[in-house]
């Protein structure tokens, strides 16, 4: 291979859009790993089972792969679902905002039916970059920081109750997000209708009594690009009653 040809199949390895199975809106990928509880510290354990991904409302054109994980363009407003469903779990997830303001986020315990708005019910967990108080600013005045940390809210009709309460929605007690192009971690623990996040390795935020507490988990396409990377998910046993 001469070295034209080597620096375009480089270039070509380092973002491609997805492998999709299926044609038009019907696609799928695999993103991410998923194990259980009772086999995390087993033999059995092995590397985890690959997480498919089936969109929703999105368009192939919407996801693309690297060598770290999935791309999202933003465009247009929807989201993609688990295949599966889950009920209670550990969510690892790390991403970056590429734009000011970017504006993303995951969903738990989804039905991942669109709304009016395209975007489904569950519990979102919001993912803002830091620039979106200044971006709106409103007669002088910032929307809280904390808005855009982590902040809980069931969407949909579903409820819920704030550990932290900013009206109905609950926000993070301190803000530990990094900005755009830096890479942030949250653990999301949801065990029977409670939601737990930690940002970057601290607890910030909760909710509890949600009125939905199985479903899939969905990413959410918004406007503008993200970057997803290292998604584990450890299913916990369900609740018993």
């Amino acid at each position: 291979m001469n070295p034209a040809s080597t620096i375009l199949h480089i270039a070509l390895c380092l973002v491609v859009p997805l492998v999709f199975h299926g044609q038009g809106q019907h696609f799928e990928f695999e993103f991410g790993k998923e194990w259980s509880w009772d086999l995390t510290y087993s033999d059995q354990q092995g590397s985890g089972q690959d997480i498919k991904w089936l969109n929703v409302n999105t368009e192939p054109e919407t996801w693309a792969t690297n060598e770290e994980g999935v791309i999202c363009y933003g465009n247009p407003i929807g989201v993609v679902r688990s295949q599966k469903e889950y009920e209670n779990f550990i969510m690892h997830i790390e991403w970056k905002h590429m734009e000011a303001g970017g504006n993303s986020g995951t969903f738990v315990w989804s039905q991942a039916i669109p709304g009016e708005n395209r975007l489904p019910d569950g519990v979102e967990v919001q993912m803002l970059e830091l620039d979106w108080v200044n971006l709106n600013t409103r007669d002088g005045k910032k929307p809280p920081e904390a808005y855009v940390h982590g902040e809980l809210f069931g969407v949909g009709g579903v409820d819920i109750v704030p550990d932290n309460p900013r009206g109905v929605r609950s926000k993070s007690i301190r803000n530990l997000c990094k900005p755009r192009g830096q890479w942030n971690t949250y653990d999301v623990v949801c065990v029977d209708g409670v939601v737990k996040l930690s940002v970057n390795g601290t607890f910030v935020n909760g909710i509890s009594k949600s009125t939905q507490k199985k479903g899939h988990i969905c990413l959410e396409s918004e406007g503008a690009e993200i970057h997803f990377r290292n998604l584990r998910i450890t299913t916990l046993p369900p609740n018993p009653n």
